[in-house]
Formats: structure tokens, C-alpha cells, sequence
């Protein structure tokens, strides 16, 4: 088996057809049914099937792929832990994260890191949760930061706890609302809602808020899940949000917020890392999350 040809049939599945694959690897389709073809006849196996609306793999292929996930992702680990012993301090990271992670602790992260080791390369990948896990076990990315939802299906996946998060309506510092006292939930049913999509955590959250009161979700003015778009707005003194506690503190350093006394439902979410069990991480990665650990150390609590 050539590794040329494993390439060749993780772009070819990748793309979903033959031609497309020649495309990108930038050579003729006679030569992609080729390497397929060496590949099949070295398994004794059909690796693809055929349909109207592409190809697919077989079971086979599709174990083959998985394989050649590893295979390339060991070998570019392996590259990297060698650019790493002769310049160390220096490398790449690929790292996945939340939205509201990504641009409070994650942002602060890679600030104290890149201050440390001014040669790292970070790449950084944000989306939803399964969205996370998958990349994660794709190999696509290194590590990623979340917030856990509960068990993890994938078994292939370990998640470090690194410290808790309640959440927190907030709004501009110069919104009328932060001078009041002994404000209800009820008293916020009309304001103009930033938040994110109502399936994200916080939709959940907020939903089991009001439903708890007897109101119905608010009718947000604006849907969005970039945080920083919703410092913005918040930041004009017109819109409230909700925000877990440990990303305001973040944000809030340079933008003028201010949390509202209204006390949500005490569901506290644990923030950890997911990385790839019996994977042995690269020196540079060790130093990501070695720095994630100190950098969360004074915001833990015992769950």
C-alpha cells in the first residue's frame, strides 16, 4: 500500500466523486481510478461504492479512512515533534473551541502563550459542541475547549475539568436597567434580546428560566452567537444578553458591562478540555494545555 493512493481515496471520499478529487489533488481522473483500484486489488476488497449522486465508502473503505485519519495525523504530529526539538518554543496548534470560550478564556490563552513563545502558530477552529467532537476525532484539531453537557458518547474522547460557570444577564453600562434594584424576569419579557440560537446552552437556559416564571422565551431582536457582536450591542445601551459569568469577566475588561440583579436557574456548567484518549500529545500541544490548566487554576471550584 502506497501512501500516496491512501490520500488519494481520503480525497476522493472527502470530495464525494472521482473528478472532484482530481481537481484538487491537481491530476486526471484515469489516474485517481488507478490508485483506487491498486488499493482494492492489495485488500482484496471493494473500498467505494457508486451512485447516482456520488461515491461513498464501504465499510471497508470507510475503516480505511478512519485509518489513514491516524496515519497522516501521526505523521504530521510526528513532523511537528521534530521542529519542535530543534526549535523549541516554536511549532503549531490547532485548536477547537465555543464560541464564548474561544473569545474569553481561550482568547486569553493564546495572549499569555504567544507572550511566552512567541514562535507558536495558533489555528483556531469555533462551532458547536458535536460539531467539536467530531473535528476532535477526525484529528482535524488538537484539543478543544468546550462546555460539557453531560457524559460523552464518543469513548474515544477524555474531557478535563478545568473550572464551573453560572450565567449572568447583562447590558450596557449606560442602559437604564443597571439602576434598578429588585428587577423580575417578567420586567424584561419586552426589551430588545440579544442571544444566540434558542437550541445553543444558553437558549436551554433561558428557556427553562421563563418557562419556571410562566412566560414565554422572549422574542430576541437580534440571533447571533459571536460574543463580541453581542458586546457591541450591548455596549449602545439598548440591548441585555445572557453571558456565563467567567466570559463577561473577560470581555468586560475593555467594554463598559454591567450584570443585572436577576438570579437564573442554578445550572452550572463545567468548562474543561477535550482532548484524545492514549494519544500521546506533541510537546507544543502539552504546552497549551499545561497553560490551560495554570491559567484556570484561580477560577476552579469544587463541583
Amino acid at each position: 500500500m502506497k501512501l500516496q493512493d491512501l490520500h488519494v481515496l481520503m480525497t476522493v471520499v472527502q470530495a464525494g466523486s472521482m473528478g472532484k478529487a482530481a481537481v484538487l489533488l491537481n491530476t486526471t481522473q484515469p489516474n485517481i481510478s488507478r490508485s483506487i483500484a491498486d488499493l482494492e486489488r492489495a485488500f482484496g476488497v471493494r473500498l467505494l461504492d457508486r451512485h447516482r449522486r456520488g461515491i461513498e465508502p464501504t465499510a471497508c473503505g470507510r475503516a480505511l479512512v478512519d485509518c489513514g485519519a491516524a496515519a497522516f495525523d501521526e505523521l504530521r504530529r510526528g513532523v511537528r515533534n521534530i521542529e519542535f526539538l530543534a526549535d523549541p518554543g516554536a511549532g503549531e496548534v490547532r485548536i477547537g473551541s465555543t464560541a464564548d470560550l474561544a473569545a474569553s478564556f481561550v482568547s486569553a490563552l493564546i495572549d499569555r502563550l504567544s507572550r511566552r513563545h512567541p514562535r507558536i502558530r495558533f489555528e483556531l477552529v469555533t462551532g458547536y459542541i458535536d460539531a467539536l467532537h467530531r473535528d476532535l476525532s477526525e484529528r482535524k484539531v488538537d484539543l478543544s475547549f468546550v462546555r460539557s453537557r453531560g457524559p460523552i458518547a464518543d469513548e474515544r474522547l477524555h474531557f478535563e475539568f478545568l473550572f464551573e460557570d453560572r450565567y449572568v444577564i447583562a447590558a450596557g453600562a449606560n442602559n437604564p436597567l443597571t439602576r434598578r434594584r429588585n428587577i423580575q424576569l417578567a420586567d424584561l419579557a419586552g426589551e430588545h434580546w440579544v442571544l444566540p440560537p434558542r437550541e445553543s446552552v444558553i437558549g436551554s437556559i433561558m428557556t427553562q428560566a421563563f418557562l419556571t416564571r410562566g412566560l414565554a422565551y422572549p422574542q430576541a431582536t437580534v440571533v447571533t452567537d459571536a460574543p463580541q457582536m453581542r458586546v457591541s450591542l450591548l455596549e449602545t445601551g439598548r440591548f441585555i444578553t445572557v453571558f456565563p459569568a467567567s466570559t463577561l469577566k473577560f470581555l468586560a475588561r475593555e467594554a463598559a458591562l454591567k450584570v443585572l440583579s436577576i438570579e437564573l436557574p442554578a445550572d452550572r456548567r463545567p468548562n474543561g478540555m477535550l482532548t484524545i484518549k492514549d494519544r500521546a500529545v506533541s510537546p507544543v500541544v502539552q504546552l497549551v494545555i499545561d497553560g490551560a490548566r495554570e491559567l484556570a487554576k484561580p477560577m476552579a471550584k469544587r463541583r
